[in-house]
């Protein structure tokens, strides 16, 4: 493991009845770093990202962030330590508009849900602007969550993901049912604050071309398993990755 290391997974499993949906996986993330996950469906890739998280508890094996064993612990335990996630499915407040979606998140990073039971317009609404601004919603700030196009309704899960200055982001497909021009914008955009901030990034995605254009590296799961990790390039090349792709070049 590298000394860098900002995630260590080591040896976990997890089955379901007689399915090993994760079983024996191990992986290292060095800070800074962007790595793709990726596999068929049913490969684990989902599973992996719920024990990481807590939401899901491992059978075996140990998940380290920054050196302090996490896996036990709850979602929000982990979440506090600095572990962000967007989920496939979009999860925001609809009726609440884009600024206070962003505001809410940044009330529980801040430790201040206590304010709630006051009008919450007085707070962090600086930082809230700051991230919208950084997503590119900064003039969609007033509008409802609800109204917005798909893709700015990508951009808005990410802004929420960064409220609490996460060290370790994990997206969970972030393009999915995106637009090939939207997902290239956003995993651009991703990548760049990635950049800005050294975060490191975690990320399971079906597009191939958003997968090499963007990862530094990149793991394969097939049935639970690791069958490859490397380069893009190694990765691309790699017969049995190849194999577990129905025989296409990936």
């Amino acid at each position: 493991m590298p000394a860098d290391a900002v995630l260590e997974v080591q040896g976990v499993r997890k089955a379901f009845g007689g399915v090993r949906a994760v079983d024996g996986v191990s992986l290292a993330l060095a800070r800074g770093e962007i790595r793709a996950l990726i596999g068929p469906n049913g490969a684990g890739k989902t599973t992996l990202f719920n024990i990481l998280t807590g939401q899901l508890a491992a059978d075996e094996g140990r998940v380290l962030f920054c050196g302090e064993r996490i896996d036990g612990l709850p979602p929000w335990a982990i979440w506090r330590r600095g572990i962000g996630r967007t989920f496939q499915l979009t999860a925001t407040f609809a009726t609440l508009t884009v600024l206070e979606n962003v505001r809410v998140a940044r009330l529980a990073a801040a430790r201040r849900t206590l304010t709630m039971l006051r009008p919450a317009a007085r707070f962090e609404t600086g930082p809230a602007r700051a991230l919208l601004e950084q997503v590119g919603l900064a003039d969609q700030a007033d509008r409802p969550a609800g109204v917005l196009a798909y893709g700015d309704l990508k951009r808005l899960e990410l802004a929420i993901a960064l409220a609490h200055a996460p060290r370790l982001l994990l997206l969970d497909e972030p393009t999915a049912g995106m637009a090939p021009a939207e997902r290239a914008q956003l995993m651009a955009l991703m990548t760049r604050i990635a950049r800005e901030r050294d975060l490191t990034v975690l990320f399971t995605e079906h597009d191939m071309d958003v997968v090499f254009a963007t990862a530094d590296r990149v793991m394969v799961l097939h049935q639970g398993r690791v069958i490859a990790d490397g380069t893009p390039k190694e990765v691309r090349a790699d017969p049995e990755v190849q194999a577990v792709y129905l025989g296409e070049e990936v």
